[in-house]
């Protein structure tokens, strides 16, 4: 694997860390941006700041174009069949309540139904389902992660009954860097009439998505993690449920008439943005859009397989290191413990050598009770990383032996 030319797109890559070149090893968690998300940023607020959708003058005219233009980006990207199926959000968290919440209002929901989730699930996909539980009396099922860090399907099969009312999954593991086969799992809930709602936060920026081709009837995911701006994430809804849901939020823009008898509620995807959306985000989501599109997606794939295989073999070369999850297919997310140190202390030492990487639980508690682990260490790629980072790593992990002792000698 060589260094690639995308790093140089990175402004943020060029400084030091406590005089340490920065090795950037956290895109899990959120990426880096390129320069042209940060030039579209500055333009929009330079050039068109003004609020969308209800100014007759060109400021407002241009900035409403400006973000519907992105709107229409976001659809082709995911290929979603009409561009009011995209609904702008504040991230993945809110694009998940919003559709709990809302089939929560719908009275969907019976005491007794069951939401089907993965044992793998990242908190904001567990959460909201809770919240959703203690109101209305539901029961999650929990499909189990196997030892290899795969969903158990023939379990998920029977999981299964009639009383299961929605399927809630992730697309990839931020733990275990797992694909999860989505169209499978969206085959079996279809059989059994039962709706699906994919969190795609960790896929988006790493494999080509096709809500068509998927089959699911929700899809959420967050700009930051795919070298956009926060604040802002998108969920894609199948039309004829986006219709029949009722609104998350109340407020200005999603209303065709207020009367203090009476509200009439907008077409989508006005009904689900209440209020001045995320603007210049939105603007920033397209360009990042934008930027990737232009690199081909087989050399993309190509870049990220290369660098998480190098950074797998090198790890396994390291006493005492014990990997979390070996998936077949999966992404740049790799989790894993060393015997002579706990995670924290690695992230540390590795933090005084420039390095980052995410130490901890990742907000997904429930897989670390699997693995029988109270936290790994997680190194993440993205576009910018190289063997540069690899180089960078690996001494420094071999420096936390020095400082701990080795793996047999190590009695704490």
């Amino acid at each position: 694997m060589q260094n690639n030319a995308w790093r140089a797109d990175f402004p943020i890559l060029t400084q030091t860390i406590r005089g340490k070149p920065l090795t950037y090893l956290d895109s899990a968690a959120t990426t880096q941006k390129p320069q042209a998300v940060l030039d579209a940023l500055t333009h929009y607020y330079t050039h068109l700041n003004a609020n969308v959708h209800r100014g007759v003058y060109y400021l407002s005219e241009q900035a409403t174009k400006a973000y519907e233009v992105a709107r229409q980006t976001v659809a082709e990207f995911i290929h979603a069949p009409s561009v009011s199926e995209v609904i702008f959000t504040r991230g993945t968290t809110e694009a998940i309540n919003l559709v709990a919440t809302s089939l929560a209002r719908l009275k969907y929901f019976q005491s007794g139904d069951e939401i089907i989730l993965s044992g793998m699930e990242h908190h904001s996909n567990i959460v909201p389902w809770q919240l959703i539980a203690e109101e209305t009396g539901i029961v999650l099922r929990v499909i189990p992660v196997l030892a290899d860090g795969t969903l158990d399907l023939d379990a998920y099969t029977a999981l299964f009954s009639a009383k299961t009312k929605c399927v809630s999954v992730v697309h990839v593991s931020n733990v275990l860097g797992t694909i999860n086969p989505i169209e499978q799992i969206v085959a079996i809930a279809q059989a059994h009439h039962v709706p699906v709602l994919v969190d795609g936060a960790q896929a988006v920026g790493h494999i080509p998505v096709d809500v068509q081709a998927l089959g699911c009837d929700f899809y959420a995911f967050s700009a930051h993690k795919m070298y956009g701006p926060t604040g802002i994430g998108v969920l894609w809804g199948r039309s004829e449920w986006l219709h029949r849901l009722p609104p998350y939020q109340g407020g200005g823009d999603m209303i065709r008439s207020v009367s203090f008898e009476k509200t009439t509620f907008a077409d989508i995807p006005a009904k689900f943005e209440a209020g001045t959306p995320a603007i210049a985000e939105v603007i920033g989501l397209k360009a990042a859009i934008d930027y990737t599109a232009a690199m081909p997606w087989n050399m993309r794939l190509a870049h990220e397989a290369a660098f998480t295989a190098a950074v797998i073999a090198r790890l396994q070369t390291i006493p005492g290191v014990r990997m979390i999850g070996n998936a077949a297919s999966r992404i740049g997310v790799i989790s894993f413990v060393m015997s002579s140190a706990h995670p924290h202390d690695v992230g540390t030492i590795l933090d005084r050598e420039g390095i980052a990487v995410r130490v901890g639980h990742h907000c997904a508690m429930p897989l670390m009770k699997q693995f029988a682990v109270p936290a790994t260490i997680r190194v993440s790629c993205g576009l910018y990383n190289d063997e540069t980072d690899i180089a960078h790593l690996i001494p420094a992990l071999s420096r936390v032996i020095e400082l701990f002792g080795r793996p047999e000698s190590h009695h704490g």
